[in-house]
């Protein structure tokens, strides 16, 4: 059974639409890399499945159960909305990470906070868990630090232990290198490679091709608000079958 069922997802913003009839699955431990061009949808993509963005129609299904469906409106109140989105954790483009908190109190306070909700937790182990979190992210002597100390591949790689933190079902990347120069891009990737060997179910927007080849198990491109082609990455990547993917392709090897 698939992780993640997502089926007919549209999204309006006033007359425009800018996702139209997605549709796709992603197995437990999977990789999949979405790709397209500025514009194509692909992050309103990922915040519809995490609830920034509410879609218009259709359905989202994790572990085989309903979490959202835009013609039944039990699904979509705030509550219901706040729980559903410990499913997945996001990795945005730009860190947004506290600054008043340090390495540490950022990757533990939305589970501080949870707990504190749900009870069943001390502050003890989640704050072991979350040095063992940025041990794992190579940072565990920054945990005392705060985010302007550091590099933006080490803030980065904090925000990606803040999303696992909570044990998310799937773990969503937006484009987690676009604000990197490019010899910090590489850490970030490095990480993100080590996830995927570990088997963790991801979803990864991002611009990098030779990663998205190498990395994830499948490939969706994306252009208009439509998925245009999707599949194993070398076949999409190195033999695409559609024309608006092939040019999507010509022109990014130009830049």
């Amino acid at each position: 059974m698939s992780i993640l069922e997502v089926n007919h997802i549209e999204k309006h913003f006033g007359a425009t639409k800018v996702l139209n009839d997605i549709s796709f699955s992603l197995e437990q431990g999977q990789a999949l890399s979405i790709i397209g061009s500025s514009g194509s949808g692909k992050t309103t993509l990922l915040r519809c499945l995490n609830f920034l963005e509410k879609p218009d129609n259709g359905t989202i299904s994790v572990q085989g159960n309903v979490i959202f469906d835009a013609a039944d409106p039990a699904t979509q109140n705030e509550k219901e909305i706040r729980a559903k989105r410990l499913h997945f954790g996001m990795v945005f483009q730009n860190f947004n990470l506290f600054p008043q908190y340090t390495v540490l109190q950022n990757v533990t306070l939305a589970r501080e906070l949870l707990a504190k909700e749900r009870g069943g937790e001390s502050k003890e182990s989640i704050v072991k868990a979350g040095r063992e979190l940025l041990a794992q992210m190579g940072l565990a002597d920054r945990a005392d630090h705060y985010p302007h100390q550091l590099s933006g591949g080490q803030q980065q790689r904090v925000a990606i232990a803040r999303a696992l933190a909570l044990h998310p079902d799937i773990l969503c990347f937006d484009e987690p290198t676009s604000a990197l120069d490019p010899e910090l891009t590489g850490e970030v990737l490095r990480v993100i490679r080590s996830l995927a060997e570990q088997k963790t179910t991801m979803i990864i927007v991002t611009h990098e091709m030779a990663f998205a080849r190498d990395v994830a198990d499948q490939v969706i491109f994306m252009d208009g608000g439509v998925i245009v082609e999707q599949g194993d990455p070398r076949e999409v990547i190195d033999h695409p079958k559609e024309e608006r993917t092939r040019q999507f392709l010509a022109r990014y090897s130009e830049n």
